[in-house]
């Protein structure tokens, strides 16, 4: 099983690590315009291997990612000071409109997965530059959210957080939507179970977490400059779960027909994710609060996306 990543900065070569220490591959193809910095993450992750799994490793072109069956996008720009947002997405969406045509020439069956932010637009851009079917180009979305969501009930209510059901939907980004209102622990509604449990969840205490979960990059990048491994693992764990079949549910973001009103857009719900890409795409019950939240994050994005040409 082949994976290729293109860009191989701090995402890129922290999903790489993640992927070779898992074994979720058996080849992983590193590609970046800055071909010194490739070989070195290459070289140094294959170095890593006889201590995880038998993972062969390389920094190539994009001939030797024929055959492989995931492609992960990490590459794109950094945003430049006092450049605004649309301007960074601008420059991305040319930086992709030069690697989605040589993507399409080697591995026209590959599943892509994209990670470059704003990550929901940049997943619309990808879809509409490479002409794949929606179920195909999958952005990471707010698996990253979804995790600290459930990172932090898990550390207030004193439980493993894979036994929390709780999701982020909508926008990788401030308009985000934390569904408190239908999250479960162990089959019992959120609030009952932190009751049952001695911790109940206060609004101080919702807050206090909805900004945590909101606002986490920000603090991030603020103390090392960038986030790189909580990403680098989810989007191995997106790889692993394609290449097995596995049919997990995962918040990724591809384009839906409609949400709340909003026609073609890019963001994330609750997914099925298999070997074929996205099977089935669940949506969660919400509160009306919620709902108008997801309006208004759906509204944003397509906007994004139609101011820089790409509805």
């Amino acid at each position: 099983m082949k994976v290729g990543i293109v860009g191989s900065g701090h995402v890129g070569s922290a999903t790489a690590y993640a992927i070779a220490l898992r074994g979720i591959a058996r080849e992983i193809v590193l590609i970046d315009i800055d071909q010194k910095l490739a070989r070195a993450h290459a070289e140094d992750i294959l170095h890593a291997t006889p201590f995880a799994h038998p993972v062969w490793v390389q920094a190539s072109d994009y001939e030797a990612l024929a055959g492989a069956e995931v492609v992960i996008l990490a590459a794109g720009v950094a945003q430049r000071p006092g450049e605004t947002r649309l301007q960074l997405l601008s420059r991305n969406a040319t930086v992709f409109q030069q690697i989605i045509p040589r993507l399409k020439a080697v591995v026209p069956e590959a599943i892509l997965l994209i990670a470059t932010n704003p990550v929901d637009v940049m997943t619309h851009i990808t879809l509409r530059l490479s002409g794949l079917p929606p179920e195909r180009v999958i952005g990471s979305g707010t698996i990253l959210d979804t995790a600290r969501f459930q990172a932090l009930l898990a550390g207030h209510l004193r439980v493993a957080p894979q036994s929390i059901d709780a999701y982020v939907i909508g926008e990788h980004g401030d308009s985000e939507v934390l569904v408190w209102s239908s999250a479960h622990v162990g089959g019992l509604w959120l609030f009952a179970f932190a009751e049952a449990r001695g911790c109940p969840l206060t609004e101080e205490v919702c807050q206090r977490i909805d900004r945590q979960v909101r606002y986490a990059a920000y603090t991030i990048i603020e103390g090392k400059g960038a986030t790189y491994y909580g990403i680098g693992a989810g989007l191995a764990r997106l790889t692993q779960a394609i290449l097995t079949d596995e049919k997990g549910l995962f918040t990724v973001s591809i384009l839906n027909p409609s949400v709340e009103g909003v026609p073609e857009v890019t963001l994330s719900l609750p997914r099925i994710l298999g070997r074929q890409g996205v099977e089935t795409t669940l949506y969660p019950p919400l509160s009306p609060e919620e709902s108008e939240a997801l309006r208004r994050s759906a509204a944003l994005l397509k906007e994004a996306a139609v101011s820089i040409g790409f509805p």
